[in-house]
């Protein structure tokens, strides 16, 4: 037990209170006495709270010790009778009682406390590390929401930190990506793009596909399933892997290929028969 004003604050606030008890019954010998066994309780209790078993136990038998002197001072050791016996025996107890609880619980939720900020400390880095990787990474939870966005998906996206930072669903991005003109698409594609992107999300399909910027960048979308209900979603830049080896004479091709079951592959592969 380290001493400081935490530790030495139970046995000394005991240790006034039955210091007070003795004088109040010194110098008003014609009143009875009040019992400070509850007020010594809640001393306990307090030194428990503030510094741990160990000054809870202290002050705990400070009080046992004091509430026997007292006894002592007011009556001879022949008169007294088991009921002081009594309410000593239980003051024993009720105080070593409280002091063991308290003492536990303080232990056990400091020690929860230190788990959290070291959870806490744990996610600031690994949220610091995402945000100097070139993948764009959103976690939704169950319900699709943007619990984190890092900083490459603000960029690709040019997403204001106002709106990722007040997680929003992922419709509400993906809306956000048509009206900023971040996709290489047709008008009249957006709305079936967008929706079959919420419908890999909401089923977890893992199969990565193309998504085609304006700016001229390709990033590759994955889903991922998490074990609590949520979605991770990664954008891996691969404009390197797809643009540099595209034949500019089959460009629509391979923008049809972001959307198989789009009406412009099937009228590339009339054309090509």
């Amino acid at each position: 037990m380290r001493l400081g004003w935490r530790a030495i604050s139970g046995p000394v606030l005991t240790a006034a209170t039955l210091l007070l008890t003795m004088l109040f019954d010194r110098v008003v010998p014609t009143l009875p006495t009040p019992s400070p066994g509850p007020l010594l309780v809640c001393l306990v209790a307090l030194a428990g709270a503030l510094s741990g078993l160990a000054s809870a136990l202290v002050t705990a038998a400070v009080a046992v010790i004091g509430t026997a002197l007292i006894f002592l001072h007011q009556h001879d050791v022949s008169s007294h009778g088991s009921a002081d016996l009594v309410r000593l025996g239980l003051l024993a107890i009720t105080a070593a009682g409280t002091a063991c609880i308290t003492g536990l619980m303080r232990e056990r939720l400091l020690g929860t406390f230190a788990a959290e900020r070291q959870s806490h400390a744990i996610a600031a880095r690994l949220s610091a590390a995402l945000d100097q990787i070139d993948i764009g990474v959103v976690l939704l939870d169950a319900e699709t929401r943007a619990e984190f966005i890092n900083r490459a998906f603000r960029d690709y996206f040019a997403v204001p930190d106002e709106i990722a930072d007040a997680k929003p669903p992922f419709i509400a991005l993906m809306y956000h990506g048509r009206d900023t003109g971040a996709f290489e698409l047709p008008e009249d594609e957006l709305a079936t793009f967008i929706a079959q992107r919420m419908e890999m999300v909401r089923v977890g399909d893992a199969r990565p596909i193309n998504i085609a910027l304006r700016n001229g960048e390709v990033l590759r979308f994955v889903c991922t399933v998490l074990p609590d209900g949520g979605r991770m979603l990664s954008y891996t830049p691969v404009t390197d892997l797809v643009r540099h080896t595209d034949a500019p004479a089959r460009a629509d091709y391979y923008r049809s290929l972001r959307d198989p079951t789009s009406r412009k592959l099937i009228r590339y592969l009339r054309v090509a028969e």
